[in-house]
């Protein structure tokens, strides 16, 4: 009888803790004074480790970057029957806090040449909707948007800058961390980005005032009263001490983390960039991404789903890229800016294994599955 061997399965982006151990420090200590929640120090510590690490003046640790957008939303002045630009290609979270403000999104299409937000059209989309409270950036597996141009038609408008930089903690454009160029920013701490906290988010700003006012009503709006008052809507959306303990830890090992996502890249890039019908994601010499995804576009007779089958016979995770917010079921009631950029790479894109704990073996595997269908 023959026999079946399951091979080790290889995942898109799993969690990876630090070999040194140095989440569990922080997590000992606070099970050590006690301080499991709401706050505590890892939660102060956090904040400020990540605002010094990406230069901005201060950060909101909350429960989800998702909570992040909202917040950053609600910071904006964005309510109900305000118009907000964002870019189609990107997770729903980018978009469901605009509802959630009882806002209009406005979706914006791609360029072939960052993947992200394109400039002409927002031009475009800001002479059809000359009054739009805020615009989301979202830099996209890594990519950074070109925010030169970005920047310069947002301030042209005078209207709020919100980078979604979710995916893009350790890249920079031109020398700059992405989500400092806006008004705020915002970073993911889910369970498959290039750090995690198992869960969290981050909300950073130059406006100290602003970010106090975002914790505020993280917790629930509690003014200082003895008694319990509230006179706002408050929301939970405050991070837990233990959460930031992981998160304390875990960014220390970010340049690590950025590197391996690199090598990753680069060994992709060099077994399978000479494959006919093969392009991978655009490199811009003002961009210095973090590589969290390697993803391509294929443009010959093999498809995504053919390469996304084969890998899955092997175990090995692999995804498309993401489906735009203008051909989602609960989304395409809403206008959408632009050709048929975003269309065509989630049509022909495919998100390759990108996991900091793989192997070389592990990425010949891939590779080898790749070429298989060639």
């Amino acid at each position: 009888m023959e026999s079946t061997i399951v091979r080790d399965r290889i995942f898109l982006s799993s969690p990876h803790m630090s070999d040194e151990g140095y989440e569990m420090q922080y997590i000992k200590e606070a099970f050590d004074t006690n301080w499991i929640a709401p706050l505590g120090e890892n939660v102060n510590g956090f904040e400020k480790e990540l605002a010094a690490n990406v230069g901005s003046k201060a950060a909101a640790a909350l429960s989800s970057g998702t909570a992040a957008i909202h917040l950053a939303l609600k910071a904006a002045g964005v309510g109900e029957g305000d118009v907000v630009f964002c870019p189609t290609l990107t997770f729903s979270a980018t978009a469901n806090p605009i509802i959630y403000q009882n806002a209009t999104p406005v979706f914006i299409d791609s360029d072939y040449e960052t993947w992200n937000l394109c400039p002409n059209a927002l031009e475009d989309a800001f002479e059809k909707y000359p009054q739009v409270k805020a615009v989301i950036v979202v830099h996209l597996y890594g990519l950074s948007a070109d925010m030169d141009k970005i920047m310069q038609i947002c301030k042209k408008h005078n209207v709020t800058v919100i980078e979604d930089a979710a995916e893009s903690l350790g890249t920079y454009y031109k020398g700059k961390h992405t989500g400092t160029f806006g008004d705020y920013g915002i970073f993911s701490f889910n369970g498959n980005k290039i750090i995690t906290t198992s869960g969290g988010g981050m909300l950073i700003s130059d406006n100290e005032e602003r970010i106090e006012k975002v914790r505020f009503w993280a917790t629930q709006s509690r003014d200082q009263a003895r008694h319990y008052q509230h006179s706002e809507l408050g929301f939970n959306y405050r991070m837990s001490n233990i959460v930031a303990g992981i998160g304390r830890g875990q960014l220390k090992v970010l340049k690590q983390r950025v590197e391996k996502k690199r090598y990753i890249y680069n060994f992709y890039k060099r077994e399978l960039g000479n494959l006919d019908g093969i392009e991978f994601m655009p490199s811009n010499d003002w961009n210095e991404p973090n590589y969290w995804l390697s993803s391509i576009i294929l443009t010959g007779k093999i498809r995504p789903i053919d390469i996304m089958d084969a890998l899955e016979k092997e175990n090995i995770e692999s995804r498309p890229v993401w489906k735009p917010m203008h051909m989602q079921p609960f989304f395409e009631k809403y206008d959408f800016v632009g050709t048929d950029v975003s269309e065509q790479l989630f049509k022909n894109g495919v998100c390759l294994p990108s996991d900091t704990k793989m192997s070389d073996c592990d990425l010949e595997r891939v590779v080898k599955t790749i070429k298989g269908l060639w």
